[in-house]
């Protein structure tokens, strides 16, 4: 595959669950205290193809690929509360407070766009509160009312730019991303898109992002005409 030849930028858009935040591992826990009762088991070719989705599509693909007795809202309701149960405890990945800390000094404006509501976004960052505060603004999938349509759609990136008091076009904006759905999502939006995959992921799933990077801890900055780390 062809290198891909990266352009500068000046603003940066984060996804949150499995890139900023461990909490891909707290949602498969969730789900799977869903399916016990019924004996299935929530496996990883299940749960690559949901990453990235709000509730409800989330929920009708559960009940629809495990052939579920219950309808979508339940399904969704009794995922929340083990939820809200396990998130309190998410741990952030590797680099990625080194990284929000260095774009913030640099004076860098960084937003996230996460597909999770507004609570659940609460609840997650509650012990990272600090941190989180730094961002400029936050655009919640589940909960933002303008917001009609979730990743892979572009709208959640696009509003997230928008809502930056300079409103830069899309191309001066660098998405930070986990999932497929995610990347597809920044990429329709006209914006290049860094990627940090699950390592069980296919490589054909990833090859359409801008970068492919193992941790947070591997991006270089200056690469997209952002401020280098120091050190």
């Amino acid at each position: 595959m062809a290198q891909k030849v990266l352009r500068n930028v000046t603003h940066c858009i984060f996804d949150m669950d499995g890139l900023l935040l461990d909490t891909e591992t707290l949602y498969t826990l969730a789900a799977q205290m869903v399916l016990d009762p019924y004996g299935k088991t929530y496996t990883f070719e299940a749960k690559q193809q949901l990453m990235g989705l709000q509730t409800r599509p989330m929920a009708e693909f559960m009940v629809k690929y495990y052939d579920l007795p219950i309808s979508w809202e339940e399904y969704a309701k009794q995922q929340l509360e083990n939820t809200r149960t396990l998130m309190g405890d998410a741990k952030l990945m590797p680099g990625a407070e080194r990284l929000l800390r260095h774009l913030h000094a640099n004076k860098v404006p960084f937003a996230l766009a996460t597909s999770s509501g507004a609570e659940m976004v609460e609840l997650k960052t509650r012990k990272h509160r600090e941190l989180f505060d730094l961002f400029n603004h936050r655009v919640c999938g589940s909960s933002d009312k303008e917001v009609k349509n979730g990743k892979p759609a572009p709208d959640i990136f696009l509003i997230a730019a928008d809502r930056f008091a300079d409103k830069p076009e899309p191309a001066n904006c660098l998405v930070f991303e986990d999932s497929p759905n995610g990347v597809t999502a920044g990429e329709s939006a006209g914006m290049q898109v860094i990627m940090v995959p699950d390592s069980r992921l296919s490589p054909d799933r990833c090859s359409h992002a801008t970068q492919v990077l193992s941790s947070l801890e591997d991006f270089q900055p200056e690469l997209f005409g952002l401020p280098p780390f120091k050190n």
